[in-house]
């Protein structure tokens, strides 16, 4: 193989090379880009909001007094958030009781549930 044929086979590799590596960079910069912004919760930490909902919902299905159907509950970092209508003031504040009482829970807010007019 002479000089000419040489320096053409390896520039040929070369651009093959670059041009093969290209969707990678962009690939590569995409993660980046998202993993700088927005959710940066861990999937451990997913993974122990989502068991602290589950063990909250459970505690109310087995607590007398606390209609677990219409109440919703949401976990972000600890903090669990209850929304939905309760029959009493009792029954919501047995509610938020409850759920402080589950391991792993950092606060309650309580605001987004609401005493059914029908009840005061």
């Amino acid at each position: 193989m002479n000089h000419a044929n040489l320096r053409k086979a390896l520039f040929a590799a070369a651009l093959v090379a670059g041009l093969g590596a290209a969707p990678f960079a962009q690939v590569y910069a995409q993660d980046s880009a998202a993993m700088s912004k927005g959710d940066n919760q861990t999937v451990a930490g997913k993974a122990d909001d989502a068991w602290i909902t589950t063990k909250v919902k459970s505690e109310f299905a087995t607590t007398k007094n606390v209609k677990a159907t219409d109440i919703s509950v949401d976990t972000k970092d600890g903090m669990v958030t209850l929304t939905g209508t309760v029959a009493t003031a009792a029954e919501k504040s047995k509610a938020e009781k409850v759920a402080k009482s589950v391991k792993g829970v950092k606060s309650v807010d309580a605001s987004g549930l609401t005493v059914s007019a029908a009840a005061k």
